[in-house]
């Protein structure tokens, strides 16, 4: 009889009793990070994580398209200029050939690559064929030494090979590229390293997505000599007609410094188009990637919130239950 009254007394006094004490069976509330938010309990510390991050992913995932469209800026500039150089060093190509197994005593790897990274693998792939050409023309009689063009290739060479870097020349790109420039660095090479041949490697431009890695072999004016005295490709050489005051060794002299830098803008703006292609093709993935990876993170949050939500009903009406006995 007592338990039966007690039950009637609290139904008649359910709906007075406040809300408040069916909270306590909750974890007590934290100080709320925004204005617009409620009481932040263990439940409600998972969803702030995972806001946190989708914050984080969408700032990412901006700029990751800036970079992007900055790239495909560059790139149009800059691919104008690599097809128009590219007329420069043909004829010398046909004139004085290019022999890349030619064999000689002191070779030179001119290793171009960029000054900023985020841009795939080209830099890499460089690095892999100067190493690759440092150890095919090494033995106890020749000499190879190393002249680099950019950070990325100077910070990957100056651990394994520190002590045959002969040169190291950076921010190659941080004024617009120009056959002037380029010729005064390759001026500075010829003076500063003593060769008998010259082994350019740089990333060839094709597409947007493709690249191909590139040697070019620029011999000294000995060296040609020899070649065209033994035959071979460069046997036609003495077939033309030297007019003028000058010998045949300052005209060769004079074509193979011209050869240099002409190859070199050629190398140093394909490089430059496979760069900003490559960090293109970069950026695009990456942005793509951060729309995935926020579109996991926007269903985990919605989940993790339905049950958050679904808890705290279940709650609510267990509380109810209880004082309604």
């Amino acid at each position: 009889m007592a338990m039966a009254a007690l039950r009637r007394e609290g139904r008649r006094f359910a709906p007075l009793i406040s809300p408040r004490p069916i909270t306590a069976v909750r974890s007590p509330p934290l100080a709320p990070s925004h204005e617009d938010e409620g009481p932040i309990g263990v439940r409600y510390v998972s969803t702030q994580v995972v806001r946190n991050r989708m914050k984080s992913v969408k700032s990412i995932q901006k700029i990751t398209k800036a970079m992007k469209m900055v790239a495909a800026s560059k790139l149009r500039a800059i691919q104008t200029k690599a097809e128009n150089s590219r007329g420069l060093w043909q004829p010398f190509t046909a004139l004085l050939g290019d022999l890349p197994s030619v064999d000689v005593k002191k070779n030179v790897v001119v290793t171009i690559s960029s000054d900023k990274g985020l841009c795939g693998g080209i830099n890499s792939t460089s690095v892999k064929i100067s190493k690759g050409l440092h150890k095919l023309n090494s033995g106890p009689e020749k000499e190879t030494k190393y002249v680099i063009l950019g950070e990325k290739a100077k910070a990957q060479l100056v651990r394994d090979s520190k002590k045959d870097i002969e040169l190291i020349i950076t921010e190659l790109q941080k004024n617009p590229l120009s056959y002037t420039q380029v010729s005064v660095l390759a001026d500075d090479i010829l003076k500063n390293v003593e060769y008998d041949a010259l082994r350019i490697v740089f990333n060839k431009f094709h597409s947007v997505v493709s690249f191909v890695p590139t040697v070019s072999t620029v011999l000294s004016p000995e060296i040609v000599e020899r070649e065209a005295e033994s035959g071979g490709k460069l046997g036609d050489l003495d077939s033309y007609e030297i007019e003028g005051g000058e010998t045949k060794g300052e005209i060769l002299q004079n074509l193979a410094e011209f050869q240099f830098s002409c190859v070199m803008f050629n190398a140093v703006l394909e490089n430059a188009c496979s760069e900003q292609g490559a960090r293109m093709s970069a950026m695009d993935s990456s942005s793509r990637n951060a729309g995935d990876m926020l579109d996991r993170l926007t269903l985990t949050y919605n989940r993790t919130r339905q049950a958050s939500i679904t808890t705290e009903l279940i709650e609510i009406i267990s509380g109810a239950s209880a004082l309604e006995g």
